[in-house]
């Protein structure tokens, strides 16, 4: 047995989970210490009682794992631990990481640069319009896209990122072999033939219910250095994800609704609180740009369209030649005033739509 083996069967374990198993390999260091250890050796650490001692040291009782691993095979999906280098590296910071992630699909180095978009299952016209403008927004910018498979608004953010040709993780609350909601299973398949990957924490069979979407959930806000609240009522999850993105150091943003649209009023308290208005990707970007490294357009780039741009956005970008222009040429081809075209260049920056060069020149990246 390897160790991504001896993951997967603690994983399957109902009472061991990731706090445990962190003051576990503290003590037996790898987990094919840890299925071996005796009972007694396995009562001596703390958090350990009698029922989990007995769990583990009995678990092949519990967890037929060459079942699960053949499961694994047959779906064509791949299991990471938290030792893999492909592991999301934001959630080794947060309280309880994933002891797994079953992946189906594949995970890039650029995933690891990623914004949560969440929101609400029964959305407004306004609100999934708004998710996939600001999806492709940030997908086209390099942004790797997080949202959670569901209805809605989840729905729109996966979407918007596709269609600008740009990476998305679907985070589910079930097992892939149990994938959820089902009529998105064309989706999930888009997404992990080529865009990104549908990931879970959950054993193969497990079912969706009501403890494994808040565990979800962490899991996307964790990945992300921000979180993206696009439409959410006042009772909507999406608020308990805000929150404990806030309790793990994420930045918060959300996109104004009506005051009268009770759709709305979840989102619009967050930014009543503090949470960042967004109208725009720039509004994210602006803020991330520090922590986003410096991407070459894909080989894509040039055949997808460009993301939504204002008037004075498009007459801008349309001025820049296919070569290195002056800010002076830019503004004399525009005909905008140079404050303007200043400010709209900087705006085209942030979008990774130009790039600006020594000498006050810049160019298109896409």
């Amino acid at each position: 047995m390897n160790a991504t083996e001896a993951c997967i069967a603690l994983n399957m374990l109902p009472t061991v989970g990731p706090v445990r198993l962190r003051k576990l390999l503290e003590v037996f260091k790898e987990p094919q210490q840890i299925l071996a250890a005796k009972r007694t050796e396995l009562r001596k650490v703390e958090g350990i009682g009698s029922e989990v001692a007995d769990q583990i040291s009995n678990w092949e009782s519990t967890v037929d794992l060459s079942a699960e691993l053949k499961r694994v095979r047959d779906f064509g999906a791949t299991v990471i631990t938290q030792e893999s280098p492909s592991y999301p590296r934001s959630l080794h910071e947060i309280h309880a990481p994933p002891i797994v992630l079953y992946v189906w699909g594949e995970l890039q180095e650029r995933d690891h640069h990623a914004i949560g978009i969440i929101g609400a299952r029964r959305t407004t016209h306004y609100g999934t319009e708004s998710a996939k403008k600001l999806s492709y927004q940030l997908a086209y910018a390099g942004l790797t896209v997080i949202s959670g498979l569901a209805r809605g608004i989840d729905t729109a953010a996966h979407q918007g990122a596709l269609a600008a040709k740009g990476r998305t993780i679907a985070v589910i609350g079930a097992g892939l072999a149990r994938l959820y909601p089902p009529e998105n299973a064309a989706l999930a398949e888009k997404i992990r033939s080529g865009n990104g990957a549908v990931v879970s924490e959950f054993s193969m069979e497990i079912e969706p219910d009501r403890q494994t979407f808040p565990m979800r959930n962490r899991i996307i806000s964790g990945w992300s250095h921000g979180i993206l609240v696009v439409e959410a009522g006042f009772n909507s999850g999406a608020l308990i994800t805000a929150a404990q993105a806030l309790e793990q150091g994420r930045s918060v943003y959300a996109v104004p609704g009506h005051i009268n649209a009770p759709s709305a009023m979840g989102s619009n308290r967050l930014i009543q609180q503090g949470a960042k208005l967004v109208m725009d990707a720039s509004d994210i970007l602006e803020d991330l740009q520090i922590l986003l490294p410096e991407t070459k357009p894909s080989p894509e780039a040039a055949a997808r369209p460009l993301p939504p741009l204002s008037d004075e956005e498009r007459r801008i970008y349309d001025a820049i030649e296919a070569t290195e222009t002056s800010i002076d040429d830019i503004a004399a081809k525009s005909e905008l005033p140079s404050a303007a075209v200043s400010s709209t260049l900087l705006q085209l920056e942030l979008k990774r739509l130009v790039k600006q060069l020594p000498g006050k020149y810049f160019v298109k990246l896409g």
